[in-house]
Order: C-alpha cells, then structure tokens, then sequence
C-alpha cells in the first residue's frame, strides 16, 4: 500500500511567506505614508489662494486714488491688532501700497482664527503700463501670500477709467 503523505505547510514555508510577505507590506504602508503626509498641501495652497484672491478683491475694488486729502500708505510689517494692520481706512487702491501683516487680519485689523501662520503682503506699482495706458491711467496690484517657505502671488490691474 501507498503511504499517505501529510499535506500543509512546513515551518521553513511558513518563515519565508512570512519574510515576503512582511517585505511587500513595508512598501505598500511606506507609500501609504509618503501619501498622507503630503496630503495637507493642497489644503494650505487653496487657503493660500483664497486669502490672496480675498485681498485681490478688496484693493481692486477701491476706487482709483485722487491727488488731494489722500491718505498715508502704510510701509511696514504690522501684526494683527496693531494700528497698521487696520484696513478700514483705506479709500483707494493706493492706500494699499506697502501693506504688510503677519498673520491674516480682517479689514479692522483683529486676527483671523486659524491663519496665523501666513503672510500677507501688497505691492501697488503706480507707474505701471498696460498697453496704451501709460504711467499715471494705470497700477499694478501685487499680493502675496506667504506660509513657511512656501507663497503665492497674484497680480491684477486697476485702471483709472473714470477720468
């Protein structure tokens, strides 16, 4: 008669499946990981993105400045609650030139929740052209958000075409 032979695995399979398939699960769980950790990126571009295109929006919505009773810029960095971080006193887009925070403030200079790690800054290029536009019927308007080492700028134009 024939012997029956035992069916299974012996404990050398067993270590060996074991080795693989620990290895292949290394890999997966490492590039699960390289995933997650950058998944918070687009997150802080887009809030990036909206606070630059929110600041866009409220200096190009100012009126284009007149020569008299126009107000001092403000020129240097102010951090939310200070005095050069309030906004509520600009009536035109010039007023905005050299307007710098550090941390996102609401236009009466109190600190947005949550967005203290960013910057805001904005440039107004007075003597601008846009094609026949010369100095003087134009302005370029710069923001840039910054967070860390990463920023995003973005330019618009006003034009003074009321005159």
């Amino acid at each position: 008669m024939f012997a029956k032979r035992a069916s299974g695995f012996t404990l050398v399979e067993m270590v060996i499946a074991m080795v693989v398939i620990g290895i292949g699960l290394t890999g997966v769980l490492s590039a699960f990981n390289v995933v997650v950790l950058s998944s918070a990126d687009p997150m802080i571009n887009k809030q990036m993105l909206a606070v630059a295109e929110e600041m866009m929006e409220e200096v190009l919505l100012k009126p284009y400045p007149v020569p008299e009773g126009d107000a001092a810029p403000v020129n240097a960095a102010a951090n939310c609650g200070a005095a050069g971080a309030i906004r509520s006193a600009f009536d035109d887009v010039a007023d905005y030139a050299g307007y710098t925070t550090n941390g996102v403030c609401d236009i009466d200079g109190a600190a947005v929740a949550g967005l203290a790690d960013y910057g805001v800054s904005v440039a107004v290029d007075a003597a601008a052209n846009l094609g026949a536009l010369g100095a003087g019927s134009v302005m370029r308007v710069t923001v840039t958000v910054t967070r860390g080492g990463e920023s995003i700028s973005l330019t618009g134009w006003r034009t003074n075409y009321a005159a």
